[in-house]
């Protein structure tokens, strides 16, 4: 049975689509799985054993080009038993349409009847995880989910991990904390970069380096943070946001002894590779997308005004995140990497 996945736009929900390739790995051990997602994602997909095969999708978040769609769909006809679709709109239903995919798997969404031959109706309360909306396509409607959930795990080739490593002249003599300031959804998931600062110069003082990750986006703020800390300690620290691929990044991230993260696409990325993890949350909740990982700690203040999930703070305050303190992260890095810590 081979399947086509249409994946979603975003890092983390890419990481977490692969709940729903182990359930259907699970369910048709036989089964082949293929995904159809943006070219960045490749890196992630290709660090997914259950992945068949990641097949670029041209055409850019949001775009029509309908010319474009059906030339694609005209590549993959004839391939596929099911299409299962991840996202909502009614654009991503099109490629399977048109590609006469006999079994067209999705939500209900955005006005997709026809489209979909498989419509399901989302019931928010049954399964108010994302990962819960992602596996429950793996089943028949109303089927029970079974538990205990899959965690997302992403696989490492040493020989490319440590491409990455002499790549940029990093060296692991001593334990690597891993900070990922970014947040592309928005300002309103940031926590501020001078507490971001203060956990890195704590973790400095014990004998740590100090990696920064994120896109060209995050550089301006890893340089922020850089600058927080004195001249001595500022040394002990380097700023990687915009320069490494998503391939190195992740292949990075799996060298740290632990990591602080905003709620983003990394933090779930972090998560995945098992690296011990504090997640900090402001605007966004961890009852919906939460770290799917046994070693984290999740920080937040649950002011009332939170979550809110928008993108920028209605009250113009930031007061979930300019509140949180950074004495509560270092206290939760403490609990899951507590010193000392023996020096590789």
């Amino acid at each position: 049975m081979n399947i086509l996945i249409v994946g979603p736009s975003w890092v983390g929900d890419m990481v977490m689509a692969q709940t729903l390739f182990v359930c259907l790995k699970q369910r048709h051990p036989d089964c082949q799985i293929d995904v159809l997602a943006p070219e960045w994602s490749r890196p992630i997909l290709e660090r997914m054993p259950e992945v068949r095969q990641a097949l670029s999708f041209p055409v850019g978040h949001g775009v029509l080009d309908m010319a474009t769609r059906r030339n694609v769909a005209q590549s993959l006809r004839g391939r596929y038993e099911q299409a299962i679709l991840l996202p909502n709109s009614l654009k991503s239903a099109l490629v399977p349409f048109f590609a006469g995919i006999p079994k067209r798997t999705g939500w209900r969404g955005e006005m997709r009847f026809g489209l979909l031959n498989d419509i399901r109706r989302l019931d928010k309360q049954r399964y108010p995880l994302m990962i819960e909306r992602f596996m429950a396509l793996a089943y028949e409607p109303g089927a029970e989910l079974p538990k205990p959930y899959p965690k997302p795990s992403l696989s490492i080739v040493e020989q490319s991990r440590d491409a990455a490593l002499a790549r940029f002249g990093l060296s692991l003599d001593r334990p690597v904390l891993a900070l990922c300031p970014g947040a592309e959804f928005g300002e309103s998931k940031r926590w501020p970069a001078e507490y971001f600062a203060k956990v890195a110069e704590a973790r400095v003082r014990e004998g740590w380096q100090v990696w920064l990750f994120g896109s060209k986006n995050d550089h301006a703020v890893g340089e922020e943070i850089l600058q927080g800390l004195i001249p001595g300690l500022r040394e002990e620290a380097l700023n990687l946001a915009g320069e490494t691929s998503l391939a190195e990044a992740i292949d990075l991230l799996s060298c740290a002894d632990a990591v602080v993260s905003n709620d983003s696409g990394l933090m779930h990325v972090a998560a995945a590779l098992g690296r011990p993890l504090v997640s900090v949350y402001g605007s966004t909740s961890p009852a919906f997308t939460p770290p799917l990982s046994d070693q984290v700690e999740i920080v937040r203040l649950g002011l009332d005004c939170s979550p809110c999930f928008e993108r920028t703070c209605r009250f113009g305050h930031n007061n979930c995140m300019r509140d949180l303190k950074p004495g509560a992260v270092i206290e939760a890095l403490e609990r899951l990497a507590p010193q000392p810590v023996e020096v590789r």
